[in-house]
């Protein structure tokens, strides 16, 4: 199998896409705090959900993987994470641990990013854990907001998105031990850049 070339271009179709993902965020958040508007915020979702799938797969067969890529699309799936919950938890559709557990597992991580700089990395490469994960997580959130109401289809969708929560929620943590894990590994074995002793001239 080829090596993936990660180029750093800027304007690509696929970053697009991502930038596309990020100006859905705060329409979404809008859309469920202010008018209420369920049905179009499920739409942003789906939206989101299609362009996340169709920027990897243009990257991949396009070759256009890009650096700038790599970093919006965890962004931007994190942020449409913690904009479901603080909405969904705003209108008491879920309770604030679970509001408050997702981003803290994300405020943990953040402080592992000195420890990478420091040895030349920006990011530790995303575990399929990672993306089983925000896969749950992004399918769970469009059913507990369509099971905001009464009736057989409301229950139905309450039961199926809580199964994705717990599963979502569960996975987030593992994929979190991992990526310490792995942190712990690079620790063992990348010294820090200004322990490497340079080149003989």
């Amino acid at each position: 199998m080829a090596e993936l070339e990660v180029s750093d271009r800027v304007l690509t179709i696929p970053n697009a896409l991502s930038m596309l993902r990020l100006l859905g965020v705060p329409v979404f958040l809008w859309l469920i705090l202010g008018p209420q508007e369920d049905g179009w915020a499920i739409v942003v979702l789906m939206i989101s959900g299609f362009t996340d799938w169709a920027d990897g797969q243009i990257a991949r067969r396009m070759n256009q993987t890009t650096r700038l890529g790599q970093m919006l699309d965890p962004v931007a799936d994190r942020l449409y994470i913690f904009a479901t919950v603080l909405g969904l938890a705003l209108r008491d559709i879920i309770p604030w641990w679970l509001a408050i557990a997702l981003p803290l597992r994300d405020l943990l991580l953040t402080f592992t990013l000195p420890v990478l700089h420091r040895r030349g990395f920006n990011a530790l490469p995303v575990h399929f854990l990672g993306k089983a994960a925000t896969f749950n997580l992004l399918y769970a959130f469009p059913l507990l907001l369509l099971g905001d109401g009464d009736g057989t289809l409301s229950m139905l969708a309450r039961v199926f998105g809580w199964a994705f929560a717990i599963w979502g929620t569960g996975l987030y943590y593992w994929a979190g031990a991992l990526y310490f894990a792995q942190l712990k590994h690079l620790v063992e074995t990348v010294p820090p850049l200004s322990k490497v002793s340079p080149a003989p001239g």
